[in-house]
Order: structure tokens, then sequence, then C-alpha cells
């Protein structure tokens, strides 16, 4: 009689724990799909509106498209702020509050550049509203992400973490089909009226991901590997210096990992967009290839997560690495035939392939660099960080080398140069890396 209840204790708790890793998985997701819903709206709007509503200056209309993407680089150089501000309040007090707040600042500040005047109407408070509101989900996306694969690297059965994490990486792809459709959608209008209030409506359509997330956030149990060390943590009074003093070459390798990742993304999906408006390529024709490549990659992600728990981390982000080396070139001699078809063969292999397999496996390989009492803090610095040098400054020196050389090869280089550096820090990586206890 007792063994049949200790059975069925084991059968409750087993179902319990799938229950909450289900919640964390739609939790995870929902917030990063916020999280890059909002950015890639951004990066779209840089691209398309921004230039001329917010920055508009004379001559060529790349220089107000430049203006446009410095304010994208804003936002990326807020986003280590926010990893130490939230990592910090993660790794001392709470994983899940912590979550709440991000992804409350995130909705808020894209709400309302969804109202903001343009520069016809309030003159230069435009562009400086906006490039503070861009500041400020800079400040929400660096604490969003490491704390969302927290929870579920954290929670997962070590056998199937690299498959459970990588579904947080599911909300990027999410959000920028999201974000993608949006705009697909509000372009259908005239052309006057997109410009005058149509370009608003994705920007105020984030508040439905927004109160969704919160509410599924707030009925989530928190990490139990934080919960287990949190008596040690609460002696850790800046988790930031510990990270700093005693694992300096994890910071290093984990911003190496991200260069090609997050550089090779933004390139692929948001300086294709000008790229091909330069070399006279039809906006709805690339925006459309963009998305239907980031829907393959909504599911390829998972594939190379799962991969990832059976052939290990390494070598799947060797894959993605390698790849983007081969592709760094062909994939904008592809783009400048100016075929649909080869346009979509240059985003399936930039994007599913080679994007996929780096940011598939990222947030478990991250993670395994830093011990749990750093962990948050840790993830979202290197992370972040990583994202200054790549898609922060990436988009803005891909525009102003197109304006300088008129040519793709110098944007192809930027490529390999951030895949080289990938390189470095995963050679430097034992074959197979233990989690860190």
């Amino acid at each position: 009689m007792s063994n049949v209840v200790t059975d069925n204790n084991i059968a409750a708790g087993a179902s319990q724990d799938a229950r909450q890793m289900r919640k964390l998985v739609i939790a995870s997701v929902l917030g990063n799909a916020l999280e890059w819903y909002d950015f890639f709206l951004y990066g779209t709007a840089a691209a398309l509106v921004f230039g001329p509503l917010f920055f508009p200056v004379g001559g060529d209309p790349l220089q107000g498209t430049l203006l446009a993407f410095s304010g994208f680089a804003v936002g990326f150089l807020a986003r280590p702020l926010g990893g130490i501000v939230f990592g910090h309040l993660g790794d001392r007090y709470s994983r899940k509050m912590t979550l709440i707040m991000t992804l409350t600042l995130m909705g808020a500040t894209t709400f309302v550049i969804g109202l903001l005047p343009t520069y016809g109407q309030i003159g230069l408070w435009a562009p400086l509203t906006l490039i503070i509101l861009r500041f400020l989900q800079g400040v929400a996306s660096g604490g969003e992400w490491g704390g969302g694969v927290l929870m579920l690297s954290e929670n997962a059965p070590a056998s199937r973490r690299g498959y459970y994490t990588a579904w947080s990486q599911m909300g990027v792809s999410g959000g920028f089909v999201l974000s993608a459709f949006a705009f697909y959608l509000v372009q259908k209008l005239p052309e006057p009226d997109f410009m005058r209030w149509g370009w608003r409506v994705p920007f105020l359509l984030s508040i439905v991901i927004f109160l969704v997330g919160v509410y599924i956030r707030k009925n989530i149990r928190e990490s139990r590997a934080f919960t287990q060390a949190k008596p040690e943590a609460k002696h850790e009074k800046i988790p930031l210096l510990i990270l700093v003093r005693e694992h300096p070459k994890a910071l290093m390798q984990a911003i190496a990992l991200r260069l090609p990742e997050n550089g090779a993304s933004y390139i692929f999906f948001t300086f294709s967009v000008v790229y091909a408006k330069h070399i006279g390529i039809s906006t709805g024709d690339i925006i459309s290839a963009v998305s239907l490549a980031m829907l393959v990659e909504f599911f390829s992600i998972l594939f190379w997560g799962a991969l990832s728990d059976r052939i290990g981390l390494k070598p799947v982000y060797y894959i993605g690495v390698i790849g983007l080396l081969v592709m760094a070139f062909p994939f904008f001699w592809l783009l400048a035939t100016g075929s649909y078809g080869w346009i979509m063969l240059a985003m399936l292999l930039g994007l599913p392939f080679c994007h996929g397999a780096m940011i598939g496996t990222q947030p478990c390989i991250m993670s395994d660099l830093f011990p749990v009492r750093v962990r948050y803090s840790g993830l979202a610095l290197g992370h972040e960080v990583g994202s200054i040098f790549s898609g922060g400054l990436g988009p803005m020196l891909a525009v102003a080398l197109l304006m300088e050389f008129n040519a793709s090869w110098p944007v192809s280089l930027l490529l390999v140069g951030y895949a080289l550096l990938a390189w470095i820090a995963l050679r430097s990586l034992p074959s197979k890396k233990e989690v860190t206890p």
C-alpha cells in the first residue's frame, strides 16, 4: 500500500512539475515576444518612417535613416544598465518579481511611443522624447532576457535543458513575426494615412501582449535553483562586483558569443530593409521574405535546442558561427539579384540556419558559464554588452559603410569579424561544459 502511495505522490509531483514548466515556457515566450516585438518595431520604423517624421534632414534620405538608427543604438547602450540593475535585483531578491518589472517598463514605453507627436508638431522635443523612451526600452530589455532564460534553465530537467531554454528564444522570432506582420498590414494603408497615424497602430497593440504576459508571470513559481541558493545569495551585497572580480573570463566569453548572433540578426532583418530600398528592391518583398524566414526560424530554434541535448551545446553553436562565415558575402549577393526566390534563399540560410543554431543554444551555453549567485547578472551583462557592439552599433555601422562605399562587402567583413571573435570564445570553452554549480 505504501508503495502505491509513493508512486502516486511521484506521479502527482511529476504532473505538477510538467504544468509548471508549461507555465514557465508560456511566460518566457510571451515576455521575450513583447521585448523583441517592441525592439523590432523600432528597427522597422527606423528604416521606414522615423527618419522623415522625427529626424528630417535635407539631401540624402539615408542621413535621416542613419539618425533614426542612432536612436536604435541608444536602446542597446541602455541594455547593460538594465542588465546591471535588474540582474542585481534578480540575484539578490527574486527572478519572478524582476521579470514582472521589466515587462511593465517595456510595455509602457512602447505604448507611449505610439502616442508620440512628431517633429512637425513639437520640433526637437519629438526626437529627444523618442530617444528617452528608446533608452527606457533598452533598460527593460537588458533585464528581461536573462531572467526569462533562467526561469527555464534553472527549472528544466537536466537532460532537456537545451530544448526547454530554446523556447525562450522563440519569443525573439515570434516578436519579429508579429511586428513585421503588424507593419505589413498598416503599410496597406494609403501612404499619407500610414505616415500620419498607421505606423502608430503596431506600437499601441503591444498593450495586449503586455497584459497577458503580466497575468501569467504573476502565477508562476520562483526559480528552483535560485530558491535553493537564496540563503547564500543573500550575503552577496553586490553580485556585479563578484561577477567582475571572480568571473571575468566567463563574462568575456558571453560577450563574444553574443556578437555574431545579435549582429547577424539585425543586419539580416533590419539593415537588409535599408539595403533593399537602396538597390531598388520592393520594401514589401524584403519584409515578406524576412517574415517568412523568421516564421521558419520560430520552429528551427526548437530543433537546434533539442539537437544540443544530443550532441552538445558547443558543436551546435559552431554550426551557426561557421555558417555565418560562409554566408557573410553570398547573403548580399543573393539580395542583389532582385529575384524573390534568391532573396528568400538568402534569408532562410541566414536566419533559421545560421542565426537559429546560435540563438537556440545561447541560453544554455551562457547560463553554464556562471554560478547561481551571480548568474542573472552574468547572463544579463554579457548578453547586453555584446549587444551594444553588434545589434546596437551594427545597423548604424552598416548604413554608414553603405553610404561611404556604396557596396555590401564592408558589411560582410563586419559579419566575418563578429563570427571570428565568437570562434575564439568557443575554442576557449571545454568540449563538454558542465553546469556551473
